[in-house]
């Protein structure tokens, strides 16, 4: 898994990349609700999505690595259980009560002996959970737990914004001149922004594993907070 999904990526892609035409036929009623939340599979495939998700988690790694261990880790930050039974008759996760869950969070389903991955794509009333894979075993109610896992932040949202970027001008570049959009340029601001503050120590990935330099076990490598006298001295990538 990267360190961002399809979901992530389709909330930050650009309107002019989602699909603006219903399924429904004009001679019947339209559904108004998917106009514009879904990929138009025609240009986009997934395939293509997790390729450029996995070439921002790259060039993210690139950027951290001499500051933390890469690839980061995901980490479990909560923890519940299933009210009913996953079965032929219901394919979807049912919570007692609205919880601490969002459209495109990553969840591991775990009996004790079986365990699967999934991440959300909708959510009813706050308690109904659709996946969007199809959940394949049938997880009993009680036993079963529901552990969401997530990177650090501000990790999911550069790996969604730069991957987004990067596709909005993929396609843009086909269609207009010149070849990079302002939007994509505004999603690469927002990123290397993120990124920056992971470098001067303003933004800390809590759970990931820093690098050390020193192998004395008195000296403590500290990172760089910037100050008025460090000002000139902050570590900042390079604007694209």
């Amino acid at each position: 898994m990267g360190y961002s999904n399809i979901i992530h990526v389709q909330m930050a892609l650009a309107q002019a990349l989602t699909s603006a035409s219903p399924d429904q036929p004009s001679t019947g009623r339209i559904d108004l609700i998917n106009i514009g939340n879904e990929l138009n599979r025609n240009n986009v495939t997934e395939s293509i999505v997790y390729q450029y998700i996995q070439w921002s988690d790259n060039d993210i790694n690139a950027d951290i690595s001499s500051m933390y261990v890469t690839p980061v880790k995901p980490w479990g930050n909560y923890e519940t259980i299933m009210y009913a039974d996953i079965d032929e008759h219901n394919p979807y996760i049912i919570l007692s009560k609205p919880d601490l869950f969002n459209v495109g969070d990553d969840l591991i389903l775990t009996d004790g002996t079986h365990e699967e991955l999934h991440y959300i794509e909708d959510i009813t009333d706050g308690t109904i959970i659709e996946t969007h894979d199809p959940i394949l075993y049938y997880f009993r109610e009680e036993i079963t737990r529901i552990i969401r896992i997530a990177y650090p932040p501000p990790l999911t949202q550069c790996s969604a914004r730069i991957a987004a970027a990067n596709i909005y001008d993929k396609y843009f570049s086909a269609q207009s001149d010149p070849n990079t959009s302002d939007y994509g340029k505004f999603l690469r601001k927002q990123a290397r922004q993120d990124i920056n503050n992971i470098l001067n120590g303003t933004a800390i990935l809590h759970g990931a594993h820093r690098i050390t330099r020193f192998y004395n076990a008195n000296l403590s490598n500290g990172l760089s907070w910037p100050s008025q006298q460090q000002t000139s001295q902050r570590r900042e990538i390079d604007d694209i």
